[in-house]
Parts: C-alpha cells; sequence; structure tokens
C-alpha cells in the first residue's frame, strides 16, 4: 500500500533547476506526484513505498543543484490521490509570495564550452545561460519566477529552444531566460553616427577600440561598465578626467585567475572568494603599479568575468586586464537603462556596445575582501543581492530604509530579511530616485500592502531617508539610532537576539541621542532588550559639522584646539592651508560648531597630522591613505590613547603624533603607531567596562572597521580567546549594513519580547555597569 507526502522546500530554491532536479529524484526512486513553484519556495506532492520516500529525501538533502540554497524543508503526510506518473506543473498563486529571489548567476562551464564550440548552435552567443547561471534579479519583474515575468518576455522561444524548455531531462528546463541567436536578444556597437549589428561583428570591433585606447561602455547585468585597457596609463587618464573621478580606485576584470595572480597577492581565502558563484570585486595587495588605477593605494580591486559577453570580448582580443567601472558621473548610481546611459555617458565613452534585453533594475558589482575576523563585504550588490541574510523574528512586514550614505535598504517577510542591492548615497538625485525605486520594487515583489507595514528609519531629522519614511503610508514608523544599528546587524546576521555584548561602533558620522555627532561609540546589551550607551570618545568641538568631513584638516582643528602646546601647524612639516585657522577661529568663538565623539574625523585629524591636507575627493579617503602608510612600516609602540571617566582621550595621542611628525620621525611609522594605539584604545576600555568578562562577545561595526590593519592589530590582542570578536561578514560594517541593524532592532521593540526580557536584563546591566556609568556621568 502506497503513502503520500506533502513537502515544502524554503529557499533560493526558483530559477536554479530544482523543479527537473526533483522530476529526475522522482523517478529515479519511482514515487509519483508532481513538483510546482509556489509562494514560498517549491512544492512537492509523492506517493510511493516509504523506502522510496526515505531515498528522495536522502537526495533532496544531500544533492541540490549547485546554485539552490535551502533553508527548511517541511514534511506531513497526506492522503495519496492516486496518481500514477511524475509531472511538473504550473506555478501555484495564492497567497502572497515569500519565495527568496536568487541573485544573479557567473556563466556556467558547460555554456561556456557551448559559447566557444563553432559546432554549437549558440555559438558566440552572449545570452547563453541554463538553469545553473544567467540573470535572475536582473531580469524579474515579478513573482513566481515564470518567463512571463521577465524581462525576456519580447522574446518567444523557436522550436528548438522551446523543447529544450519544455524537456525536464534538459539542463535547459524552464531556463527562463532561455534563447538563442535565431529567436533571443543580441548586441550592437554604436560609435558616433555608425551602428554596426551582429553579435560577433560588435562584439570584435569593441574589442579592437578597448586594444587602441578607446573607452567603451559596456552593457553588463545590472547596468553599464565603462571599459579601457587598464595598461594604458592614458586611457585610464581620459577616464578619470571625463568621469570626474579624481582618485578614488578603480574596478578591474582580469580574463582568468591565473592572470589576476600576477597583479595581485591572494591567499586561500581571497582566491576562493575571486572564483565564488557571487564573481565580486576581491580588494587584495597590488604586485604591479598601474598608473592611474588606484592612486596612494597599495590595493587593487579585481573580479573575473562573470558574463558571456566578458569571455567573448577577451577571446576577441581584448586587454588582458581592463578598467570595468561603473558607468556613470561620480557619485551618481549606475546607468542600466539605454537611453539614459546614451544620454548621461556621451561625453565619457567613445563608443557603446549595447544588449537588446532589459534590464530589471540597476545592480552593481559587490566588493568584499578578507581581514582577520573572516570575509568582509564592503559593498553588498550583484551576486549577493537580495538573497535572505537571516531570519528576524517578526510577523508583521519591515521596511528599514537605512541611511543616506553607501544606501541599502532591507524588507522582513514572513520573517526572511531581504537585503537590496547597494544603492549608493542620497545627496545625489539620481541615488533617491534609485532609493525610492529599490522600496517600491521590493514591496510589490512581494505584494506588500503599505498599511500593513512598518517602516524603519535612521533617527537623524536631517537625513533624506527620514523625510522619505515620513512620506511613505505605513501601518506604523520606528527611528532607529544609527550606530545601535550597526552593533545589531552584526548580531542579527547570526540570530543571536539574546546575546550579551559590547559593541564598538566607529565611524564618521551619525546622529546621536543628545544631538550631538557620534561616531565613537561604546554600548552595552542586546538586540532584543536594546543597548545603553557606556562610554564614547572625548567629545570635540567640529567647525561646520559634517561638512568637515571633507576636509581633514577643518577635522584636525576639531581635536588639536584641545591639545596644549601644538606646534606651528602652518609651518613645515605641516604645512596646513588657511582653512585650519578659520576653523580655529570658529571653534574659539563657538560659531557653527558641533560636538562630536566620531572615530572617524580622528583618523583625518592624524592624516592631516601625516601630510593629508588637501580635501577629500572620495569618501573614506583620508583614512585610507594613513592605513596605506601604516602597512609599509615595522611594528611599532602604540602612543598613549588612555580611557579615563568613560572617555577614550586623544589629546595625550595626538600630542605625541604631532611631535613626532615635527622631529622627523618616518610617517609610516607614525600610522602604524596610531593603528596600534586605536586598537589598544578599543581593548583597555572593553576590560575597564566589563572586568570580568560578563559579556558573551565583543561586536565591532562601522566604517571604521573597514580597516583591515585596525581588525590585524585587535586580532592579535584579542588571541588569548578571553573575548568572542563578531564582525559584519553578510552585510557590509559600513552604512551599508545598517538597514539590517534597523529591522532587527524595530521587531523587538514591536513584538513584546523585549518587555518579557526587559526586568532580568535591565538588573544584569545596572549590577554591571552602574558604578562605572555613575562615575562619567557626575
Amino acid at each position: 500500500m502506497s503513502s503520500a507526502w506533502s513537502i515544502k522546500v524554503r529557499g533560493a530554491v526558483q530559477g536554479v533547476g530544482f523543479r527537473p532536479f526533483v522530476f529526475r529524484l522522482a523517478r529515479a526512486n519511482t514515487l509519483s506526484g508532481w513538483v510546482l513553484n509556489g509562494e514560498e519556495g517549491v512544492e512537492i506532492f509523492l506517493e510511493g513505498s516509504e523506502h522510496s520516500f526515505d531515498h528522495f529525501l536522502d537526495g533532496l538533502k544531500k544533492d541540490p543543484p549547485p546554485a539552490a540554497q535551502i533553508v527548511a524543508i517541511e514534511v506531513e503526510m497526506c492522503a495519496p490521490a492516486g496518481l500514477s506518473d511524475f509531472t511538473i506543473r504550473e506555478s501555484s498563486r495564492g497567497e502572497k509570495p515569500t519565495v527568496r529571489i536568487l541573485p544573479d548567476l557567473p556563466v556556467c562551464g558547460a555554456c561556456l564550452r557551448e559559447l566557444f564550440d563553432s559546432a554549437d548552435r549558440r555559438f558566440y552567443y552572449p545570452y547563453i545561460n541554463c538553469t545553473e547561471c544567467g540573470p535572475r534579479f536582473t531580469v524579474i519583474q515579478s513573482l513566481p519566477y515564470d518567463r512571463p515575468n521577465t524581462t525576456m518576455r519580447a522574446w518567444p522561444l523557436c522550436d528548438a529552444c522551446a523543447a529544450e524548455y519544455h524537456d525536464p531531462t534538459n539542463r535547459r528546463f524552464h531556463a527562463q531566460p532561455v534563447a538563442c541567436s535565431a529567436c533571443g536578444p543580441g548586441y550592437t556597437l554604436q560609435i558616433g553616427g555608425e551602428t554596426i549589428a551582429g553579435n560577433e561583428a560588435s562584439i570584435q570591433r569593441a574589442a579592437a577600440l578597448l586594444r587602441e585606447g578607446k573607452i567603451v561602455a559596456v552593457k553588463g547585468l545590472g547596468g553599464y561598465h565603462l571599459a579601457c585597457g587598464a595598461k594604458n596609463a592614458a586611457a585610464v587618464a581620459a577616464l578619470r578626467e571625463r568621469k570626474f573621478r579624481k582618485e578614488k580606485p578603480f574596478a578591474l576584470m582580469v580574463r582568468s585567475a591565473d592572470i589576476a595572480c600576477e597583479f595581485i597577492e591572494l591567499n586561500a581565502d581571497s582566491e576562493a572568494l575571486l572564483k565564488s558563484t557571487e564573481r565580486p570585486i576581491v580588494l587584495a595587495p597590488a604586485r604591479v603599479s598601474l598608473t592611474g588605477v588606484a592612486p596612494d593605494n597599495d590595493e587593487l580591486g579585481v573580479m573575473l568575468p562573470y558574463t558571456p559577453l566578458h569571455h567573448l570580448l577577451f577571446a576577441a582580443g581584448a586587454p588582458e586586464i581592463l578598467v570595468m567601472t561603473s558607468a556613470n558621473r561620480s557619485s551618481e548610481p549606475i546607468a542600466y537603462e539605454d537611453d539614459e546611459a546614451l544620454a548621461r555617458l556621451s561625453e565619457i565613452a567613445d563608443a557603446f556596445l549595447i544588449g537588446e534585453r532589459p534590464i530589471a533594475r540597476r545592480v552593481d558589482d559587490s566588493v568584499v575582501r578578507t581581514s582577520a575576523f573572516g570575509p568582509t563585504v564592503l559593498r553588498r550588490a550583484r551576486g549577493y543581492a537580495p538573497s535572505a541574510v537571516t531570519e528576524i523574528p517578526s510577523d508583521r512586514p519591515i521596511l528599514a530604509l537605512g541611511a543616506d550614505l553607501k544606501n541599502a535598504i532591507t524588507l522582513v517577510v514572513a520573517g526572511q530579511a531581504f537585503v537590496s542591492q547597494h544603492i549608493g548615497d542620497l545627496d545625489y538625485y539620481e541615488s533617491r530616485r534609485a532609493f525610492e525605486q529599490t522600496i517600491h520594487d521590493l514591496v510589490a515583489m512581494y505584494e506588500i500592502r503599505w498599511d500593513e507595514l512598518v517602516v524603519v528609519y535612521d533617527a537623524h531629522p536631517g537625513y533624506v531617508s527620514t523625510a522619505i519614511a515620513q512620506d511613505l503610508m505605513a501601518s506604523e514608523k520606528i527611528a532607529i539610532q544609527h550606530h545601535r544599528a550597526h552593533i545589531a546587524s552584526v548580531l542579527a546576521e547570526r540570530q543571536q537576539w539574546d546575546k550579551r555584548v559590547i559593541g564598538i561602533s566607529f565611524d564618521g558620522t551619525g546622529y546621536g541621542d543628545d544631538g550631538t555627532i557620534w561616531g565613537g561609540e561604546i554600548f552595552t546589551g542586546s538586540v532584543a532588550v536594546g543597548f545603553a550607551r557606556v562610554a564614547h570618545l572625548r567629545p570635540a568641538a567640529l567647525a561646520g559639522g559634517d561638512a568637515a568631513a571633507q576636509h581633514p584638516v577643518q577635522a584636525a582643528a576639531a581635536f588639536l584646539a584641545q591639545v596644549p602646546g601644538s606646534p606651528n601647524l602652518k609651518a613645515a612639516p605641516f604645512h596646513f592651508p588657511e582653512r585650519y585657522e578659520s576653523a580655529l577661529e570658529l571653534i574659539r568663538k563657538d560659531v557653527r560648531t558641533f560636538a562630536t565623539t566620531s572615530i572617524g574625523r580622528l583618523f583625518d585629524a592624524v592624516a592631516a597630522l601625516l601630510g593629508f591636507t588637501r580635501e577629500i575627493t572620495f569618501e573614506g579617503q583620508a583614512a585610507m591613505w594613513i592605513e596605506n602608510l601604516a602597512r609599509r612600516a615595522p611594528l611599532v609602540e602604540p602612543y598613549p590613547f588612555p580611557f579615563e571617566d568613560g572617555e577614550l582621550d586623544f589629546r595625550p595621542l595626538l600630542e605625541c603624533v604631532a611631535h613626532d611628525r615635527l622631529h622627523g620621525r618616518d610617517r609610516g611609522e607614525i600610522a602604524r603607531a596610531f593603528h596600534r594605539s586605536a586598537a589598544n584604545g578599543c581593548c583597555k576600555l572593553v576590560d575597564e567596562v566589563d572586568p570580568n568578562c560578563s559579556t558573551d562577545a565583543v561586536v565591532l561595526s562601522g566604517g571604521v572597521f573597514q580597516n583591515e590593519l585596525l581588525l590585524a592589530e585587535l586580532k592579535s590582542l584579542w588571541a588569548d580567546g578571553r573575548r568572542q570578536v563578531l564582525t559584519n561578514q553578510a552585510v557590509p560594517p559600513n552604512d551599508g549594513g545598517i538597514s539590517l541593524g534597523q529591522a532587527a532592532l524595530a521587531a523587538f521593540r514591536i513584538s513584546g519580547e523585549k518587555a518579557a526580557r526587559a526586568t532580568s536584563a535591565s538588573a544584569w546591566a545596572e549590577a554591571s555597569f552602574a558604578p562605572l556609568r555613575g562615575a562619567w556621568q557626575e
């Protein structure tokens, strides 16, 4: 007698060949029934013997398709239906979708072999794909993931492609973007008033232009890139000038991993990241200097080809290493629509390699690096977004809007936290437009009603994201303090809601509870209970407020105004410009000054003392500059950076930096000593706040912790294992991870679980930290 089972598989299981995999597995085990795509994932009905079912379930768990990400398998016994065969059914609709959208996947080995096989009917077809590779997020327009809901719906399948699409034994079975040169989109090249049609002709000409030193706008998966030969200094200089990108490093694409090793130093972890299915840009130490590519930087950001088009360009003779940077003017979001690209990039690119397939939404390349505490995502976009990074206990849908810099948003649906692609800085109109598009895109994708949505935003009253939050229709709106969200993001990644931690949140700026500019904050608590601020950097008076982030000497004035006996900083070797004296005058008169505890601005001040006295041209530039100086220096003794009365006191530290610079000490040594001082300061304050190691872990988050050297110093200081140290890994430590932390804190604020735990947790916090807090609050 046969039995029957209903199975629901949740996770990233649509668009990865999961249904044909289930079809083959069921037939191999002589089971009847069906499989289909549902709102929550894949639904399976099986009939047969228990022995066959056990074998099926074992195979389902152990050998799913490579790109699938199974989160849960739910099995229930049910009544047999008397089916005699196993079939693949059409997708079901009913409830709202909660299935995970798969990120875009790089072209697979099987498709690459066909791409360069002159006997194959997809020879040289730049849109070749199958169920194991190709576009997902950048072509999906609505769920479920079926061809009519993608940007490929305008291209009906030819007979040959249709036969593959409907054959469960074929690797292109229900591959939604499947096509060939006979029925699918193609590429053309526009150069001046000339249009070169045909895939092979247009790609060959584009490769020739790249060899000649031209700049080519190339349409990819999530938008256009601006490409040129990375070894061609004149081409790189022209790209910088036309794009108004003064010094920020360019991303590179190399033909193969072997070639990557000629340009960057890869350890096992960074090589694994480079070759991973996410295909991110990997930051690693440079082996060679490429003029103009990464000024004043000892690292290069390198990625491998991930689309068929990239492989075809290299095969056609494009230089083996290309600058492959987002196609935009400085600070604008990446161009992804053809008319927009032609209009915005006409004065930058010499030619346009244009693909006919529309892009559903703009998605940048991701940026990652290895660090002392594991892989760190610095920009989360293609290959990662919009996959769910964790599950947050919330029955209500939550939309967290992030911050205004490096913006990304998080949508929590049925407990799953979907983090969007990197959007950018909301100071710019195009970025704001992309921000609003992304909000409505995700909310519509998951069919969330605005009147049931909880909207979460940064507590900064002047943020663009805060203003937009006020205009959104929502059932409830919650403001979350910036630095608490940083700490919560680390714990949310790991679903550690009750973990009692010391949280160190170091960055450039964030609106504090008292209305001042925070950025050097120490908290205690947990996500479930909340975080109490127990210590911070000694406050300084910052002339011009956030505007000082553009001028390191302006930041220096804020801190050095408190350092007695500072040398003449207008004279050698400092040569501070007049802006420094103007800032000091504002501080003396207490005009247009704002209190700050920002460690990021302290890094800027040290950079100014070491010679970075000009205006920065991209965010974090001065801190990156002194990190590069420090990397070249030997290990040295740290400067004093005392922790007293709940404050890290910067005055002795800066006094030593200024003294050593005045007396000719090597700048690299000073920079290295400063990094060791910052690490020592962190360790001292943790030991002061929690001398008995009663907390469960130390959490590090915020943009300052993108600094790999600082993390390495901290790793060595905590090598004894007394402290568990947690950092961001799934989302960036910078503001790109803020929205995840916002969502987690909001979920517990509205869930009522906070109240249930409050009594015991507050008693623990009071017993542990009240003596210290009383000492410095008096």
